[in-house]
């Protein structure tokens, strides 16, 4: 099936996880929410051969947020399904701030959707996710206020 890219902007109040279990109650709802097959998403989670071989190829296919921003190793079999924080270091190079804002993140990921190389893409924002199956999140700011997150990463192979 191949690679699939996804991306969101999503409220926050604080808490990532919670920030993200209500990002991926939105998504089930628009991908599923009229499918007999799975009534909630734990019964997509149930579904191991599914998940397991072929996966949604949306954020649904994160189970978790890990606190270090340490990019994802293939060898590290933990990392996959996981979602990260990016390294401020490297926020800082893609926005030259701590605190971009929704604008600004989503500039930086229409930018990478429309990279005319690969190299080109490889430099962007969203090229910072290297490893499928895994996803960052920046937090977003109104003003010094943080407001949201802006998530990305890949599923498939």
């Amino acid at each position: 099936m191949g690679a699939s890219g996804w991306g969101h902007v999503t409220r926050y109040d604080g808490d990532v996880e919670a920030a993200l279990a209500a990002l991926q109650a939105r998504v089930f709802q628009e991908e599923y929410g009229d499918d007999a097959r799975y009534r909630s998403l734990e019964d997509l989670y149930e579904d191991e051969e599914f998940m397991g071989t072929e996966g949604t190829h949306t954020i649904l296919d994160i189970d978790g947020v890990v606190a270090t921003d340490a990019p994802p190793t293939r060898s590290g079999i933990a990392d996959y399904g996981t979602l990260r924080p990016l390294a401020l270091t490297r926020v800082m190079h893609h926005f030259g701030t701590d605190r971009p804002s929704v604008e600004q993140y989503e500039e930086h990921a229409a930018a990478a959707d429309e990279a005319a190389s690969h190299e080109e893409y490889e430099q962007s924002l969203l090229g910072e996710c290297r490893m499928r199956w895994t996803g960052y999140y920046i937090v977003l700011y109104s003003g010094d206020k943080p407001t949201h997150l802006g998530i990305f990463g890949f599923s498939g192979d």
